[in-house]
Protein backbone atom coordinates (compact mmCIF):
# COMPACT_ATOMS: atom_id res chain seq x y z
CA UNK A 1 0.00 0.00 0.00
CA UNK A 2 1.41 3.46 -0.95
CA UNK A 3 0.53 6.56 0.86
CA UNK A 4 0.98 9.24 -0.76
CA UNK A 5 0.92 12.48 1.11
CA UNK A 6 1.10 16.10 -0.43
CA UNK A 7 2.43 18.87 2.23
CA UNK A 8 2.17 22.86 2.04
CA UNK A 9 4.73 24.55 2.92
CA UNK A 10 5.39 28.56 2.41
CA UNK A 11 8.85 29.69 1.14
CA UNK A 12 9.79 30.49 4.22
CA UNK A 13 9.72 26.59 5.68
CA UNK A 14 11.49 25.61 3.05
CA UNK A 15 14.68 26.25 5.18
CA UNK A 16 16.96 23.77 5.43
CA UNK A 17 17.41 22.33 8.76
CA UNK A 18 20.56 21.55 10.63
CA UNK A 19 20.67 19.09 13.54
CA UNK A 20 24.15 18.99 15.28
CA UNK A 21 25.29 15.90 17.45
CA UNK A 22 28.58 16.84 18.64
CA UNK A 23 28.33 13.68 21.23
CA UNK A 24 28.69 11.44 17.80
CA UNK A 25 30.32 13.63 15.54
CA UNK A 26 27.26 13.82 13.00
CA UNK A 27 25.32 16.86 11.42
CA UNK A 28 22.28 16.15 9.28
CA UNK A 29 20.36 18.87 7.16
CA UNK A 30 16.99 18.40 5.62
CA UNK A 31 14.57 20.60 3.37
CA UNK A 32 11.27 20.30 1.93
CA UNK A 33 12.47 19.90 -1.95
CA UNK A 34 9.81 19.41 -5.17
CA UNK A 35 9.81 15.69 -5.78
CA UNK A 36 11.98 15.03 -9.58
CA UNK A 37 9.43 12.35 -10.46
CA UNK A 38 6.16 14.13 -9.61
CA UNK A 39 6.65 18.42 -8.94
CA UNK A 40 3.19 18.50 -7.86
CA UNK A 41 4.65 16.56 -4.74
CA UNK A 42 7.46 17.67 -2.03
CA UNK A 43 9.45 15.18 -0.87
CA UNK A 44 12.49 15.65 2.36
CA UNK A 45 16.13 15.83 1.12
CA UNK A 46 18.35 14.65 4.03
CA UNK A 47 22.10 14.90 3.82
CA UNK A 48 24.10 12.85 6.65
CA UNK A 49 27.34 13.98 7.11
CA UNK A 50 29.19 11.82 9.71
CA UNK A 51 32.87 12.59 11.15
CA UNK A 52 34.41 9.14 12.16
CA UNK A 53 36.63 10.52 15.66
CA UNK A 54 40.39 8.60 15.43
CA UNK A 55 41.82 7.80 18.44
CA UNK A 56 38.36 7.35 20.46
CA UNK A 57 37.98 5.11 23.25
CA UNK A 58 35.75 2.85 24.59
CA UNK A 59 34.94 4.21 27.84
CA UNK A 60 35.44 8.07 26.79
CA UNK A 61 35.93 8.69 30.88
CA UNK A 62 39.47 6.11 31.01
CA UNK A 63 41.77 7.15 28.81
CA UNK A 64 43.68 3.48 29.42
CA UNK A 65 40.78 1.73 27.80
CA UNK A 66 41.16 0.19 24.07
CA UNK A 67 40.41 1.81 21.24
CA UNK A 68 37.06 2.06 19.93
CA UNK A 69 36.43 -0.14 16.34
CA UNK A 70 32.98 0.32 16.06
CA UNK A 71 30.26 3.14 15.90
CA UNK A 72 26.81 2.70 15.65
CA UNK A 73 24.59 5.11 14.16
CA UNK A 74 21.11 5.29 14.19
CA UNK A 75 19.34 8.05 12.16
CA UNK A 76 16.18 8.31 14.44
CA UNK A 77 18.71 9.27 17.41
CA UNK A 78 20.20 11.42 15.82
CA UNK A 79 16.87 13.46 14.59
CA UNK A 80 15.07 12.79 17.73
CA UNK A 81 14.14 16.55 19.17
CA UNK A 82 13.29 15.77 22.75
CA UNK A 83 12.75 19.75 23.78
CA UNK A 84 9.38 19.97 25.14
CA UNK A 85 7.04 22.56 23.75
CA UNK A 86 3.65 23.51 24.65
CA UNK A 87 0.77 22.73 21.98
CA UNK A 88 -3.03 23.55 22.31
CA UNK A 89 -5.25 20.59 21.57
CA UNK A 90 -8.76 21.52 21.42
CA UNK A 91 -9.17 23.42 25.52
CA UNK A 92 -6.02 22.30 26.88
CA UNK A 93 -2.80 23.01 26.73
CA UNK A 94 -0.32 20.47 26.94
CA UNK A 95 3.60 19.88 26.89
CA UNK A 96 4.77 17.88 24.33
CA UNK A 97 8.02 16.86 22.12
CA UNK A 98 8.61 16.03 18.62
CA UNK A 99 10.07 12.10 19.20
CA UNK A 100 8.66 9.37 21.26
CA UNK A 101 12.31 8.20 22.12
CA UNK A 102 13.68 10.30 24.65
CA UNK A 103 13.30 7.79 27.58
CA UNK A 104 15.62 5.84 26.46
CA UNK A 105 19.16 4.97 27.83
CA UNK A 106 21.86 7.46 27.76
CA UNK A 107 23.71 7.11 24.36
CA UNK A 108 27.58 6.31 23.40
CA UNK A 109 29.11 9.20 23.08
CA UNK A 110 31.97 9.10 20.55
CA UNK A 111 33.62 12.12 21.70
CA UNK A 112 33.81 14.58 24.21
CA UNK A 113 30.75 16.90 24.93
CA UNK A 114 32.27 20.45 26.24
CA UNK A 115 29.33 21.50 28.44
CA UNK A 116 29.50 17.97 30.13
CA UNK A 117 32.09 17.23 33.19
CA UNK A 118 34.22 13.96 32.71
CA UNK A 119 36.60 13.03 35.64
CA UNK A 120 38.33 9.46 35.97
CA UNK A 121 40.22 7.97 38.85
CA UNK A 122 44.13 7.86 38.50
CA UNK A 123 47.03 7.26 40.92
CA UNK A 124 49.23 10.13 41.58
CA UNK A 125 52.65 9.22 43.13
CA UNK A 126 53.94 12.31 45.54
CA UNK A 127 56.80 11.99 47.60
CA UNK A 128 56.97 8.17 47.85
CA UNK A 129 53.28 7.73 48.26
CA UNK A 130 50.93 6.54 46.22
CA UNK A 131 47.70 7.72 46.01
CA UNK A 132 43.89 7.61 43.82
CA UNK A 133 42.58 11.28 42.96
CA UNK A 134 39.62 12.17 41.14
CA UNK A 135 41.12 14.22 38.07
CA UNK A 136 39.24 16.60 35.14
CA UNK A 137 39.15 15.50 31.81
CA UNK A 138 37.46 18.64 30.81
CA UNK A 139 38.36 21.43 33.04
CA UNK A 140 36.32 23.66 31.65
CA UNK A 141 33.38 22.09 31.79
CA UNK A 142 33.87 20.91 35.62
CA UNK A 143 35.31 23.85 37.57
CA UNK A 144 32.80 27.06 37.28
CA UNK A 145 34.87 30.52 36.35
Amino acid sequence: MTVSLRLKYSQDEKERIVLDNKCKCARITSRIIPSAEDPSQDIVERNVRIIVPLNSRENISDPTSPMRTKFVYHLSDLCKKCDTTEVELEDQVVTASQSNICDRDIETCYTYDRNKCYTNRVKLDYRGQTKIVETALTPDSCYPD
